[in-house]
């Protein structure tokens, strides 16, 4: 089992970052089979402020660039990103319209 950190900010609007937190809370079934057909065993997301913290653990069969393939060819997912994009901002240091950016791990014990 691989790991992974990821990191994104919220658009700086406590209402907004509430219907987000909301829509996390309720997320739609398609979404989770869709998460978890391309890999992913645990997904976990935390937030402070509106900076958002993803601890992704998957299988040996999962890439980014699969699921990103599997994200293009579902239109529930495409409706889904699209809604939560109004939400979400690119962190500093992100490429153009790059979501959520991979963290670098600097420290284990």
């Amino acid at each position: 089992m691989r790991r992974y950190a990821l990191a994104l900010d919220l658009v700086e609007d406590k209402e907004m970052i509430a219907e987000y937190d909301i829509h996390h809370q309720n997320i739609w079934t398609e979404i989770k089979h869709s998460i978890e057909e391309s890999g992913v065993l645990v997904m976990d997301i935390y937030r402070f402020e509106n900076r958002l913290f993803m601890i992704m653990e998957v299988n040996d069969d999962f890439s980014f660039e699969r699921k990103e393939l599997m994200d293009k060819e579902s239109p529930i997912v495409q409706r889904w990103e699209k809604m939560m994009w109004k939400y979400q901002k690119a962190i500093p240091g992100a490429r153009s319209g790059e979501k959520w950016v991979i963290m670098k791990q600097i420290f284990k014990l």
